[in-house]
């Protein structure tokens, strides 16, 4: 599955357009990396643990939207976009999305 944020695959054609694949995730912070990460807030830094649980989120993300194209019988998903958002107090969501496609 090629999976790309431009408008089409670097020399590929697109043949058909199959709609709209995502894919999104919900995590949440817990109470252990709150105190952690408030400490390292404190004293300057990259607050790793949440870095990490972001990173986590985009790629679950990621691999739901693939699956999503996979249904659709796609070859791949252009002009893939990602966005994140807070849901609830500690909650935040991603999201990924793109067009499927068929390639000739």
């Amino acid at each position: 599955m090629e999976v790309v944020n431009t408008e089409t695959v670097p020399g590929q054609d697109v043949e058909e357009t199959l709609g709209i694949a995502r894919g999104n995730t919900v995590k949440a912070r817990n109470v252990g990396r709150d105190i952690t990460q408030s400490i390292r807030n404190i004293t300057g830094g990259e607050l790793k643990a949440y870095s990490e649980l972001l990173t986590e989120a985009r790629d679950e993300a990621l691999e739901r939207m693939i699956e999503d194209a996979e249904s659709l019988d796609a070859d791949a998903v252009v002009n893939v976009r990602l966005e994140s958002s807070e849901i609830a107090n500690g909650g935040s969501e991603v999201i990924a999305y793109g067009t499927a496609v068929r390639l000739r």
